[in-house]
């Protein structure tokens, strides 16, 4: 962001010691979140206060309870105040040291892209995640700031976020709202020049809606959060931003305009304008219609024409796997929060932008923020290969009569950010693996030098056993406090030594429980599990956490079997449920497992990002063959659930999976752990551990995912951009009457005069198109052969032909070698997308049979 001036991140007043030098380098290390991925600087943070750095994770909040004369002492001890300087010269080198994308990408005419999520999972300190969504875009905003790539990024900042979970004494979930303390939070307003706070305004009902913008630094990057708690609003437009997904669908409108249309306007007062905007899900699909109106008044022209300009610009990633999953929106809804703005700002119709949100023009169908989304975008990616072909059929109907495979829906598969996933004891196998500079470069499980490292058995076993016992004490820690197990005379001190062993194979399992996700597939059996967990020779001990929708009573249910479970068969030395599942004790638990367990019901996981973090670990997956594990597995790395098919019987696609995952643990997971070398080594476990170390790490790291980002789309939508914003704006007018011309006579295309000869085994083909006012040169003609049998699909482009004379008609004609026979192949005619739009603005197709 070489041209980009990010607004000043100063220490708020609030803060006593802020005139010491020394008190604000702290400060400002505090503040930034490079911290949550740099072991070095966590240490800083534990030795100030160990009891509330435990509690909080959150150093913030630590400096600012400490007594200016306490930190005063510290920071005379020579020890700490070298730490400190240590850590500070490293991050100036960071911003001095030239990173992955200038090296690759510095001179291309990429300099900023605006990320738009609901949610970022970035530290505890900052409890502004559900789940998924936010860890991928937390993630992705680290591997950014490793790789250079230019991103700032926009959130909201939610009072009191996603609910705190305890169980009851019956083992019931309870549901807690505490309210984040914004001064505790490591946050800092934006300032204008004149120090004023930056607030906007929003048209809404009634009254326009103030939002107030605070900023994270992420290292070298920047993300703004938008909060309406405002004083100038009302108490009840206050709350907007209070939860994450809370409330109706009309708040959920409410917070989706804060995000998009707020969002983008944050950016233009700030004076960044980026060339790409990326579209975290379909959340924040309204900043398509704000920065349509930015360039109605850069260009002095309609929106019809700004949004054909700027939509090439933005990138609609899309994480849903069913179409209920897509947030849905009433024309009574629109019409209120959004009339005034549509026909005063937009100076369009209503009905113009709710045909955006459908698939057919003027249906009844509600407005949907992915049809919008996918209307307003160049780009549209899925999240992994299976969630890809899932989307397109998904959103075939806004592709009619094409092919399933060529319906412009591309995919990145997730990837996670392994310095913040990452043990202590880990760190040790990279280094041995790609040397003191651990995570720089490592992206490619091609790289031969790592494919062919040899780490010893000894260190990746010993290195198992160390994270296992930090797991172990976190959960001995944890379940005195639990109130489900309160009353249950279990609290004493020699149950406690004695929960969970460091010698047994650990099955760990934490994510949302929600029934697809079928979290108590291991409940299918309840005899056959108990079996398991209580052989004598080869036990099995499980760990399992994870919150339930406030409102999902599948998910509550499946919560209460487990802790029903437990209490009948008397396993609480075998079983643990841990309340509260946050970023804290999902790194506990990644590091410390023997066995990532997923049970979701194909193909209904988008990608699933949980199982990956165990990776750079060494802990294996287990898992059904959907989303990311489809791409990742193979027997050397891993186990597997399923026959990698759909089905449509649940009943007894759950007693399938169930048997498998019973057989799979019996026959060959339990007796391959527990076969040991003389040495007390498992030869077989270690050797996957290895084979999954090296194979899986870097292809499914959050680098990887951000660098195919960049080299995919980022890169290819900020040329495209450039090409259409400094279009003059007849020639967009232009472009656009080309559009609906097509759009409005494709229908009277019809093949005339077809030939298709065998001629000295290669097939000739010649044919003309009759296009009524459509101008042949913006046709092209194709000779298509579907996939079937085994033999892959083929398209040749027949060559469009002029003759001489102007009184012959211009014809297309193509001559080929192929396996296929004739029969196989018909014509079909779609625009020349290489001149005008793109499938996703024009998805027109003539087919000839």
């Amino acid at each position: 962001m070489k041209n980009i001036q990010l607004p000043e991140l100063d220490i708020p007043f609030a803060f006593s010691g802020r005139s010491l030098l020394s008190v604000k380098m702290l400060a400002k290390l505090a503040l930034n979140l490079e911290w949550s991925w740099n072991p070095a600087a966590k240490n800083i943070w534990e030795s100030l206060d160990k009891e509330l750095w435990e509690k909080t994770h959150n150093p913030w909040a630590i400096l600012q309870s400490m007594p200016l004369n306490v930190l005063k002492d510290k920071i005379t001890e020579k020890d700490f105040l070298s730490n400190v300087k240590k850590i500070t010269r490293q991050a100036i080198k960071g911003n001095l040291t030239t990173h992955w994308f200038e090296k690759e990408y510095g001179k291309s005419s990429l300099d900023c892209v605006a990320y738009f999520s609901m949610e970022y999972m970035l530290s505890e300190s900052l409890p502004i995640y559900v789940g998924g969504l936010g860890n991928v875009a937390g993630d992705q905003l680290k591997s950014a700031n490793d790789l250079g790539v230019p991103i700032v990024a926009v959130g909201l900042l939610y009072q009191k976020g996603y609910f705190r979970q305890e169980l009851d004494k019956n083992g019931r979930q309870i549901v807690l709202n505490p309210s984040n303390d914004s001064s505790q939070l490591p946050i800092t307003a934006v300032r204008k020049q004149n120090g004023e706070w930056l607030r906007i305004k929003i048209k809404f009902p009634i009254e326009d809606l103030w939002i107030k913008v605070w900023q994270v630094q992420v290292g070298k990057l920047r993300l703004f959060l938008l909060d309406a708690n405002d004083l100038a609003n009302s108490p009840f437009r206050r709350g907007i931003t209070s939860e994450i997904y809370g409330g109706d669908t009309e708040l959920r409108i409410q917070q989706e305009i804060v995000l998009g249309i707020g969002g983008y306007r944050v950016l233009r007062e700030l004076g960044i304008q980026p060339q790409v905007c990326h579209l975290n899900e379909g959340h924040s699909a309204f900043l398509i219609l704000e920065r349509a109106r930015y360039f109605m008044q850069d260009k002095k022209c309609s929106f019809e024409e700004a949004l054909y300009a700027t939509k090439v610009g933005n990138l609609f990633t899309t994480h849903t796997a069913v179409a209920a999953g897509f947030d849905h929106f009433s024309h009574d809804l629109l019409n209120l929060y959004l009339g005034d703005y549509i026909k005063d700002d937009l100076n369009t119709e209503l009905s113009f932008i709710e045909n955006l949100g459908k698939i057919s023009l003027e249906s009844n169908e509600s407005f949907s923020m992915a049809n919008l989304a996918i209307h307003g975008s160049g780009h549209v990616n899925a999240v992994s290969q299976l969630h890809g072909l899932v989307s397109q059929s998904l959103f075939s109907p806004m592709f009619p009569r094409f092919p399933l495979n060529e319906i412009p829906i591309d995919y990145v598969t997730n990837g996670v950010h392994m310095p913040t996933w990452a043990s202590d004891a880990a760190n040790t196998i990279w280094s041995e693996i790609a040397g003191d500079n651990i995570w720089n470069g490592l992206h490619s499980a091609s790289d031969k030098k790592i494919i062919e490292k040899e780490i010893s058995y000894s260190l990746i076993w010993n290195t198992r056993k160390e994270q296992k016992k930090a797991l172990i004490d976190i959960i001995r820690k944890k379940a005195s406090q639990e109130l489900y197990l309160m009353d249950m005379d279990k609290s004493n001190p020699e149950f406690m030594d004695n929960l969970f062993d460091p010698n047994v194979l650990t099955i760990g399992f934490a994510r949302r429980f929600v029934p697809y996700k079928r979290n108590d597939l291991l409940l299918h059996d309840e005899q056959r599990l108990v079996n398991l967990l209580t052989n004598y020779e080869n036990p099995v001990q499980i760990v399992i956490a994870g919150k339930a929708p406030p409102f999902d009573q599948g998910g509550n249910d499946m919560i209460a079997h487990w802790i029903d479970f437990i209490r009948k068969h008397e396993l609480h030395s075998k079983i643990i449920f841990l309340s509260d599942y946050d970023i804290q004790l999902a790194q506990y638990m990644v590091r410390g497992v023997d066995i990532w367990l997923n049970t979701p019901r194909r193909p209904w996981e988008a990608c699933g990002t949980s199982g990956m973090k165990v990776l750079v670990n060494g802990g294996l997956n287990l898992s059904v063959l959907d989303g990311w594990w489809v791409e990742a597995y193979n027997p050397n790395v891993g186990w597997a659930i399923g026959d990698g098919k759909e089905h449509d019987n649940d009943y007894i696609t759950d007693n399938a999976d169930a048997e498998q995952l019973y057989s799979s643990l019996e026959q060959q997971i339990i007796p391959e752990y527990y076969e040991r070398n003389k040495k007390g080594i498992p030869e077989k476990w270690v050797e996957k551990i290895r084979q999954s170390l090296i194979q899986l790490t870097p292809v499914f790291s959050a680098d990887r995912a951000v660098r195919e980002y960049t080299e995919k789309h980022y890169l290819a939508l900020a040329d495209l951009y450039a090409t259409r914003s400094q279009k003059s704006v007849a020639d967009i007018q232009k472009d656009i009457a080309l559009i609906k011309l097509m759009q409005q006579k494709w229908h009277t295309i019809t093949f005339q005069d077809f030939i298709a000869e065998n001629q000295e085994e290669q097939y000739h083909y010649k044919v003309t198109v009759n296009a009524d006012e459509i101008p042949l040169p913006y046709i092209t003609v194709q000779a298509f052969a579907d996939e079937v049998n085994n033999l892959p699909k083929e398209i040749v482009t027949l060559k469009r032909v002029q003759p001489k004379s102007k009184k012959q008609t211009p014809y297309y004609e193509a001559t080929f070698k192929t396996d296929r026979p004739l029969q196989d192949f018909t014509l079909r005619a779609i625009p020349d997308y290489s001149q005008i739009a793109s499938v996703l603005e024009l998805p027109l197709i003539t087919w000839q049979r």
